[in-house]
């Protein structure tokens, strides 16, 4: 299940008046987005060109090719931007693409199904796996080692070591 295109970054809110725009990006090291070549829309409708990128508090301030009013920057406001998968580089064996991770089966140790990976966050404190269960509302965990014991990208699944206050029996 390779994704085609993978999701690097997302565009935020204007900055200045020249058509910079706040860019948050899903990559390591954040400004490796300016080796990517032009990046599009999930559709692929618009490709877009970096020209400038400079590292901010938690996101980078970007312009782009053809971008040079706030109205326009503000336009690209929301926009996530992909670039095809075989442009980003191999992963080290414990190290796998968030788009590899989204629609993976989540099972617990003991095999019984949770639901289906839908996102990973990461609101400044380390990564967070979201779990959407066949009902009920989502789970969000912790992404490590201890809760994700095992990744199994080819065999389709995550394995889940649930901390006891959220299995109900406490």
């Amino acid at each position: 299940m390779m994704a085609g295109q993978v999701c690097v970054a997302r565009i935020g809110a204007a900055h200045g008046v020249r058509g910079a725009v706040k860019l948050w990006t899903f990559t390591e090291d954040p400004l490796a987005i300016e080796d990517y070549g032009p990046l599009a829309t999930k559709d692929g409708g618009r490709h877009l060109e970096l020209t400038s990128a400079r590292e901010a508090k938690d996101h980078l301030v970007v312009t782009f090719k053809g971008v040079t009013t706030r109205d326009e920057a503000e336009r690209l406001n929301g926009l996530e931007l992909y670039i095809p998968r075989d442009k980003l580089p191999a992963t080290e064996e414990d190290e796998y693409y968030h788009a590899d991770l989204i629609g993976l089966d989540a099972v617990t140790t003991a095999d019984e199904p949770l639901g289906r990976v839908i996102a990973i966050h990461n609101f400044g404190a380390g990564d967070i796996i979201e779990i959407a269960p066949e009902s009920g509302t989502t789970i969000l965990l912790p992404f490590s080692n201890a809760v994700v014991p095992t990744v199994d990208i080819p065999g389709g699944r995550v394995v889940i070591e649930l901390p006891r206050e959220i299995e109900g029996d406490g």
